[in-house]
């Protein structure tokens, strides 16, 4: 093309870079996040108020993607409800307190440190780290209130967590029991369930045990002429709970033999005969008598490890007996089993735990020479010493490898042993909570399930542990020993930390009487507790942050038995009425709508964790270090960096609710797309011109205004339904389909050769607003870039402050039906889709070159499709980008290039010929009237442009 004619084009002009701007990026961060969210609060009504409640990050490391995750979907979420003219409030939080953070402030030998030492290194830690997490967070573009961000330590928060506390104490919720629990010994304090976890292959000791059945057991079948004596065997994967040993359980329905072992006989449920009968010596069993375990039930035994002066101890019913393990008699300890603890407590067999807080026997496991036992650790040599003092009562030992619980923080095993500890009451408030979930909408809905099954699953919780970083439990005790805890007490301590501060209650001298309040009479004999509560119960406090419910919590899957229930059940145990109807528990649960999301997995699908050294972060991501380098124009390599947008639509583009694979090929694909959004958004900023704004529409100009507002409508609700993988599919098919292949290659002629019009201004608005939620800082770059006479419009609305539903154009200009319209698009696409075909074909055979070369003949029967295709005949040329179209026109006897297509059963064809006419140089349809000479259309433009040049 010559010069002249080059210059007489309107070719794109657009000051948008190809790639992010580093140097740039904080700016654009300012303003589409803190600069927004301070926007919204002032100019968007109080009444319409979202509020989305942080579920507190760990402040003791690093964060890495799982955390960038979950703070961009709630910010995608925030934004969406932002288009949708709500207010949002989001105040970040942190959890500050727990044992991981105490040991990584001081170190395993930290526990012998004063408390006051360990509480001002732990929080000394938590600040840094909160700082740290903060300032990261930031960097993705989410916005928040950050000045008023709340974590557990703060004085404020503390202070009605307490509060919380005594409401639950006063409801009668709140007690101290002696009674078994989560122990562990690596930390040296109580755990929750949500604390542990279960790695594969634990190997434990087992053993089978004889104890002997003393007092008059002659009522028993089988028994007459017996010269030996009768044992009742138990098998367990414990055996360094043996000491502790108060109770052997049958089941009442199951059937039981005596089988003789030698002069003595033992006692063996009848489905565990073949098991018990190996180590008894093979051979086929010599079965003496067969009865019910009913029968069993009030015989007695003697626990040899109890001592010389040992008293009998009784053989009970246990629901939980089976026989599908060991040999159907069960050894109970209460004072180390859940289970045991429920069947002996009922009736009244005392509990024993003769161990301490490291895990070592007490002088009371083995009461005949203490010695033996004493400072031995029970998870490592217990079970041995045990079962050496036992002798010949240990009928077999053998490796057992399963699960067992560990302490996820240590990764060291834990054990089970009572201890007096304060719990709170959840079987009474249990259906209460059940029925505030009925109200609560769950994404996905499958969470439902998993959280009332949580609940149900619970009877009580275990809110106190032994160490120092924590808001302590309120508590007195005399000098007994005995707890004293009332409304008054409570309310006067709380009084004292409000005055003092929390680290006070560890650091103020033992007798100081300013916390014993005068209704105790004198302070002297009374002294300070030393508990803290659970985390759990820190965090599920943060709902009285807020003054209503929160319209979404959102976290990830593993908070069904952590964040999500502590919240309800502390909520529920607050707020509900103690006599309620069923109706009294609308408007209880904490949350609207409850959002998880899955965890995120490496390329290979492994579940990221440090000690595969597979964790990614979200810098690595931003910066492009995942993604093969580019080759610079130096010959060197450089790192693409993608910015925050790349880690946001990564997070969004997924299924979130399932796990969320984040590696190499993910990211290129998330590259591509932002490539895509980039290249768009400068062909559009560089085509947009102000008199577009008054030129007529064409029917490809509606057909564009129709398509997008159906993708912003699909867009809209799927975002407002939290599927935001399916609203970026949505906009990514039309953005492909309808935009690139469609309009804007119908458009090109006319933006460059002719008016200049078209609906590109509508159209960049759209996309902005549907790209707003995930990928702000794009969308703020590219109004930074908007041509110059858009800036000078005061009336433009930035598009993350525009309504999602505001108009796109002046409806003024939206001439003709629109129900006639949506009609004829299918035919107008089918026919578009079959030229495009037989085009394609043309040129793979060389035949033809560009579209505009071809010369189309339509071959449609009378019918709907040929009233479509003629009312539109003066525009079809254009909106199929060829140079001619005709209808039901001769065409030669042989057409090789034809695609036929069917439109409302009625088969038509596309044929694709040579041009006419010869080419026009400036535009490069075949529409001139002889060669190397304009058309008639570009003879007017370049003419019109000349006069104003001359003027």
């Amino acid at each position: 093309m010559s010069k002249n004619w080059a210059s007489t084009l309107r070719l794109p002009k657009s000051t948008f870079p190809p790639r992010p701007q580093g140097q740039l990026r904080d700016k654009y961060i300012q303003r589409c996040a803190d600069d927004l969210y301070r926007w919204q609060a002032a100019n968007r009504p109080a009444d319409g108020e979202f509020v989305l409640h942080d579920g507190p990050p760990y402040a003791n490391g690093s964060l890495h993607a799982g955390h960038a995750l979950n703070k961009i979907l709630k910010d995608v979420i925030l934004r969406v409800k932002v288009q949708q003219g709500r207010r949002v409030t989001y105040i970040p939080g942190w959890d500050c307190h727990g044992l991981p953070i105490e040991l990584k402030a001081v170190g395993p030998g930290g526990r012998r440190m004063a408390p006051g030492k360990i509480r001002e290194a732990a929080r000394k830690l938590a600040t840094k780290t909160v700082l740290s997490q903060m300032k990261s967070f930031r960097t993705y573009a989410v916005m928040g209130d950050w000045e008023r961000r709340w974590t557990t330590m703060n004085m404020a928060f503390e202070i009605r967590q307490l509060r919380l506390f005594q409401r639950m104490a006063r409801r009668g919720l709140v007690y101290r029991k002696y009674k078994p629990v989560y122990w562990s010994p690596s930390s040296g304090t109580a755990l929750a369930e949500a604390e542990l976890e279960y790695p594969q292959g634990h190997v434990s000791t087992a053993a089978y045990v004889r104890f002997p059945i003393v007092g008059d057991y002659s009522r028993l079948p089988g028994l007459q002429g017996l010269d030996g004596r009768l044992f009742a065997v138990v098998w367990t994967t414990t055996p360094w709970t043996l000491p502790a040993n108060r109770a052997i359980a049958v089941h009442d329905d199951l059937a039981y033999h005596i089988v003789r072992a030698g002069n003595d006989a033992v006692l063996v449920a009848e489905g565990c005969l073949d098991r018990v009968s190996k180590i008894l010596g093979g051979g086929e069993p010599d079965v003496l008598g067969t009865f019910q375990g009913s029968e069993l039930t009030g015989l007695q035994y003697v626990n040899m490890l109890r001592g010389k002066s040992a008293t009998p101890q009784p053989v009970i019913h246990g629901s939980f007996v089976t026989a599908e393990s060991g040999s159907g008699l069960v050894h109970c300890a209460p004072g180390h089993g859940f289970e045991d603890y429920v069947a002996c407590s009922a009736l009244g067999i005392p509990v024993a735990a003769p161990v301490d807080n490291d895990g070592l026997f007490t002088d009371e496991a083995y009461p005949d020479d203490p010695e033996r036992l004493r400072g031995v650790a029970v998870l490592d040599g217990g079970s041995a010493a045990v079962l050496a003092l036992l002798g010949d009562a240990v009928l077999d030992v053998h490796e057992y490898r399963h699960k067992y619980p560990y302490d996820w923080r240590t990764k060291q095993p834990i054990i089970v042993r009572a201890t007096a500890q304060w719990f709170a009451d959840v079987a009474s408030i249990k259906e209460q909570a059940l029925e505030a979930l009925d109200e609560v909408r769950f994404v996905p809905e499958g969470g439902r399930n998993r959280l009332e099954a949580f609940v149900k699953g619970r009877s009580e919780w275990c809110i106190s542990r032994q160490r120092a970083w924590g808001v302590p439990i309120p508590a007195l005790y005399d000098a007994s020993g005995e707890a004293v805890m009332t409304e008054q007490t409570i309310d006067h301590i709380v009084s004292v930390i409000e005055e003092r501060g929390t680290d006070a209650w560890w650091t103020d001298a033992p007798g100081d009487p300013a916390w014993i309040p005068a209704a105790l009479g004198s302070a002297a004999g009374y002294t300070r507790g030393r508990d803290t509560m659970d985390v759990w119960f820190d965090s599920g406090s943060s709902w009285t942050m807020t003054d209503r419910q929160a319209d979404v919590y959102l976290e990830g899957s593993d908070q069904h038995r952590g964040w999500f229930q502590s919240s309800l059940l502390t909520r529920v145990a607050a707020m509900a009425s103690q006599t309620p109807p069923s109706t009294a528990a609308v408007g209880l649960s904490p949350f609207r709508t409850l959002i998880t999301h899955g965890f995120t997995l490496d390329q290979s699908g492994k579940k990221m964790s440090k000690s595969l050294g597979n964790v990614v972060s979200a810098d690595q991501v931003m910066d492009g270090s995942l993604l093969p380098p580019l080759k610079t124009k130096g010959g060197g390599t450089s790192k693409d960096a993608l910015g925050p947008d790349a880690l946001r639509l990564w997070a969004a583009s997924g299924d979130y609710t399932r796990d969320m694979v984040l590696g190499q090929p993910v990211l290129k694909a998330v590259h591509q797309s932002l490539l895509k959004y980039r290249t768009t958004i400068k062909m559009l900023t560089g085509s947009m011109h102000e008199s577009a704004r008054t030129a007529p529409l064409t029917v490809v100009d509606r057909i564009a205004l129709l398509q997008l507002q159906d993708v912003m409508d699909e867009v809209g609700r799927h975002y407002d339904n939290y599927e935001f993988n399916k609203a970026l599919g949505s906009l990514n098919r039309w953005l492909a389909n309808d935009l690139s292949a469609f309009y804007l290659e119908a458009l090109k002629d006319r933006l460059y050769c002719a008016d200049g019009g078209g609906v590109v201004e509508p159209i960049l608005a759209g996309l902005l607003r549907m790209l707003a939620p995930v990928t702000p800082v794009l969308v703020e770059e590219a109004w930074d870039h908007r041509p110059a006479w858009l800036k000078q419009d005061a009336a433009a609305v930035h598009p993350l402050r525009q309504l999602y539903s505001a108009p796109v154009i002046d409806a003024s200009r939206l001439a003709g039906d629109e129900a006639e319209l949506r009609a004829a698009v299918p035919v107008l696409m089918a026919t578009h889709a079959a030229i495009k075909a037989a085009a394609e074909a043309a040129r793979v055979a060389k035949a033809l070159g560009s579209s505009l070369q071809c010369a189309v003949v339509l071959r449609v029967p009378s019918g709907a499709a040929l009233s479509v295709l003629d009312r539109y005949r003066d525009e079809l040329e254009a909106m199929f980008v060829v140079s001619s179209v005709e209808l039901n026109g001769a065409t030669p006897a042989d057409c090789p290039f034809s695609e036929d297509f069917e439109v409302g059963g009625t088969k038509c064809t596309a044929v694709v010929l040579p041009p006419k006419q010869p080419k026009c140089p400036r535009c490069w349809r075949y529409v001139a009237p002889a060669e190397d000479q304009l058309c008639g259309r570009c003879e007017d433009v370049v003419g019109r442009v000349g006069r104003e040049t001359t003027r």
